[in-house]
């Protein structure tokens, strides 16, 4: 993708929460800087597949207090498939909330997740019921 429209993508995502594009920078590293208050702060090192750089995202910060908090970000971009800068920083967002004082809504995830799957045993006892007996 061309870097203008990563910086495009970055400042649409940037008008729906508080962080901000600080710095971007095409030349040397494909990066794009991002600040929140209270002094929140990391980057996006973006693939560069056609000058022979990097073919994956990176998130990182010099903070040593924002560190810990991107590593659901860093798994993100770890694990399969290609990924994209909107989804990468929906990541971020989510994993920095707790520091922004926002409510954590990975909790509210798992709480209904968690009630669906209460729900189910019983329908599967009764479908391993039912197996058994026509086994017999």
């Amino acid at each position: 993708m061309e870097f203008k429209q990563l910086v495009d993508t970055a400042e649409k995502w940037c008008s729906g929460n508080p962080f901000d594009l600080i710095f971007a920078e095409e030349i040397d590293e494909r990066r794009l800087d991002f600040y929140a208050e209270p002094g929140i702060s990391f980057y996006v090192l973006c693939p560069d597949n056609m000058n022979g750089g990097t073919d994956n995202f990176h998130v990182w910060s010099e903070s040593e207090d924002c560190l810990p908090f991107l590593q659901l970000a860093q798994d993100y971009i770890s694990s399969c498939g290609k990924k994209t800068l909107l989804e990468i920083l929906d990541k971020v967002f989510r994993s920095f909330r707790p520091l922004l004082g926002l409510p954590d809504i990975d909790d509210e995830t798992f709480e209904e997740y968690h009630a669906d799957v209460e729900e189910e045993p019983e329908a599967d006892h009764q479908q391993m019921g039912v197996s058994q007996q026509r086994g017999q």
